[in-house]
């Protein structure tokens, strides 16, 4: 017998330990890569060969290089990273979004109060100019902070458009790199080994991607790998990428939306679609964060503007003549918006056709949110108002007033399909400004001044009187109270500059109560009463004289008294912005626990795929000594062999 077998033996057996040691170092050196799968030599016994005396051994083949993967636990620990990455990416912007809604001196709530406190004292000194002043520079102050408000909300807008861009064009990056190893795999394959590098680079790539969008992937019998978003659209086919594009928001052009490219075709993902990844978290947050932070604010602006803007109106100023220049707004205020939906009928210029405008009727009846109009079913030319914040629906047509927005048709009127979203205070803060810069411009005085008889037997006296909003005040006409008995019954008569009789009627004062109670208006006037009156006692309510004007508070009593009126959706200003501070605060809230419990989740996933397919470098530095070991053993065979061979040499040349 020759010692070539031998030899072979050990040639094979030094293959084989030179394959187990290459593997076990190439794990070593990607011990820390992220993604990377351990390999391991697949080693098989070679056939035996039979001779008389039985089947000697040929030694061992090396088969392949293999890799740990699990399938269930990669795509397991990309599901949660998505989640995870999802609800950081909300809670960030939330957290942003804090800055806003301030607590303390520097919030809206406490330049309101200021405000209202300033109006306190111009009812003690409404002569005074310093006073007059100070409601002025309040005025000022509160209208920089609605304005720094609303451009803030603008900045986190953008902000959410340039995450978007960063993230949809990794997406593209990421899809164009999966296409390409799908590439190469498929052309690998047909060799009949498995590309273990290129496989973990695949799954390193979905992993990045699933950071971004939440993916589902599909392999196929080539070995490539199908990948797809948003509810089952194709992002990667093989070796083709299709490519995700930002857009305008079809409801709101100042919003994003996000597509599906491919070719010619166009698919408009919904976030709610999408289900996972960075690019829903902006998205969830733009969509309702966003939308509900600038609902709540801009309900605060344009109440408290709005009552401040209607009382003043029905005040006297002391620009000169005296009483007779009508009294200017307060506040501007950003106006109520309509905004009509892209896909909505347009002529051959391109502009829409049917057109929606709002007016706020009522302040204090506006809700903190937005609205959708539409057809109630399609060509039915009915219209339905969908508030977005509880989904509660109201038929409307042309001129009909739901929560103190009047909405108006367009000439031509919207078109079938049309859509539209309203806004009606969306806008408030960012067009919120202060429009008077002179002291005299402040309209403290009451147009009218009430007055008790000297002969009156009783102990009543007027306590409070104030000008009531939407209220109709007829100018120079003379109100005349009368009581009728000990319990309060009293007749009224309102009587014009020159005596003729406007209207008359009866009622009944209760303590606590005002004048006039439920019944009718009198003069546009509210009055409260201090002590009981008597029968014939008489209360009169005339005109304010010029004189008196400096000194007259009727119209700043009135201001102040906002301060404890349901002015924001019957709500205080006070408790208006603490409602809007609970509000952003239990979304900061829910989002942390959000992500607090998906990073645990992600993490515990991606460790339960490290396990299985991570690199434990103790066990490689065993497998270095046992393959180091068995490579020597192979040589000590070779050498053996070589020591035979030599002597056989040697014998047969003898």
């Amino acid at each position: 017998m020759s010692a070539s077998p031998l030899m072979s033996l050990g040639v094979k057996a030094m293959a084989a330990s030179y394959a187990g040691l290459q593997v076990a170092g190439h794990n070593i050196a990607n011990a820390n890569v992220s993604g990377y799968s351990r390999q391991q030599v697949a080693l098989t016994t070679s056939e035996g060969q039979f001779t008389g005396a039985g089947f000697f051994g040929r030694g061992v083949d090396v088969q392949s290089v293999t890799r740990a993967h699990d399938a269930f636990l990669t795509r397991e620990a990309a599901g949660a990273r998505s989640s995870s990455s999802m609800d950081a990416s909300r809670l960030s912007q939330l957290r942003r979004l804090e800055e806003v809604f301030k607590l303390g001196e520097g919030g809206l709530g406490a330049a309101t109060s200021e405000l209202m406190n300033a109006f306190g004292d111009l009812v003690n000194r409404p002569d005074d100019l310093s006073t007059r002043q100070v409601v002025l520079a309040r005025s000022r102050d509160l209208a920089d902070r609605f304005a720094e408000a609303g451009d803030a909300l603008d900045t986190a807008q953008a902000g959410v458009g340039a995450e978007l861009r960063v993230s949809v064009s990794q997406i593209n990056s990421l899809a164009k790199g999966i296409a390409d190893i799908n590439r190469r795999i498929t052309e690998v394959r047909g060799i009949g080994q498995s590309p273990n590098d290129l496989l973990d680079e695949r799954d390193r790539l979905l992993s990045r991607l699933s950071e971004q969008v939440h993916v589902t992937r599909m392999e196929a019998s080539d070995g490539s790998m199908s990948v797809f978003i948003g509810g089952g659209q194709r992002l990667v086919l093989g070796a083709q990428a299709a490519e995700l594009t930002l857009l305008q928001d079809s409801a709101d052009p100042s919003r994003f939306g996000v597509a599906l490219v491919e070719g010619a075709t166009r698919r408009d993902l919904d976030e709610t679609a999408l289900a996972g990844g960075a690019v829903t978290g902006l998205l969830r947050f733009q969509n309702d964060d966003l939308v509900q932070a600038r609902a709540l604010i801009g309900q605060l602006a344009a109440s408290v503007g709005g009552a401040v803007n209607a009382q003043q109106s029905l005040g006297l100023n002391l620009q000169p003549p005296a009483g007779s220049v009508p009294s200017s707004p307060m506040f501007s205020i950003g106006a109520a918006r309509a905004l009509p939906n892209l896909g909505n009928a347009r002529d051959a210029g391109g502009a829409y056709i049917g057109s929606v405008s709002l007016s706020v009727t009522s302040p204090s009846q506006l809700r903190a949110s937005e609205y959708t109009l539409e057809e109630t079913t399609p060509g039915s030319g009915s219209w339905l108002l969908t508030r977005l914040t509880d989904g509660v629906q109201t038929a409307v047509v042309d001129g009909d007033t739901v929560d103190g927005v009047q909405i108006n048709f367009g000439s031509p009127a919207p078109q079938p399909g049309d859509r539209f979203l309203l806004q009606p205070v969306s806008r408030a803060a960012n067009g919120f400004a202060a429009l008077l810069d002179d002291p005299l411009d402040i309209a403290a005085a009451a147009p009218l001044v009430a007055t008790t008889s000297p002969a009156n037997t009783g102990t009543a006296a007027v306590s409070s009187f104030s000008m009531v909003v939407g209220a109709t005040t007829i100018a120079g006409a003379t109100a005349t109270i009368s009581f009728t008995n000990n319990s309060g019954a009293y007749n009224w008569e309102l009587r014009d500059s020159g005596g003729g009789l406007l209207s008359a009627g009866s009622a009944t004062w209760t303590a606590g109560g005002t004048i006039p109670g439920t019944g009718p208006d009198i003069n546009g006037f509210s009055m409260r009463l201090s002590g009981v009156p008597r029968n014939g006692d008489v209360i009169t309510v005339l005109p304010t004289p010029p004189g008196a004007l400096a000194s007259s508070n009727g119209n700043a009593t009135a201001l102040l008294a906002l301060r404890d009126m349901g002015i924001t959706g019957g709500r205080t200003p006070t408790e208006s912005w603490s409602n809007a501070l609970a509000d952003i605060g239990v979304r900061v809230q829910g989002a942390t626990s959000s992500a607090t419990i998906s990073k645990a989740v992600a993490s515990q996933a991606e460790k339960l795929r490290a396990d299985a397919s991570g690199v434990n470098l103790d066990e490689e530095a065993a497998r270095l000594i046992q393959y180091q070991q068995s490579y020597q053993a192979a040589a000590k065979m070779l050498q053996v062999a070589q020591t035979l061979f030599q002597q056989l040499m040697d014998v047969a040349g003898n």
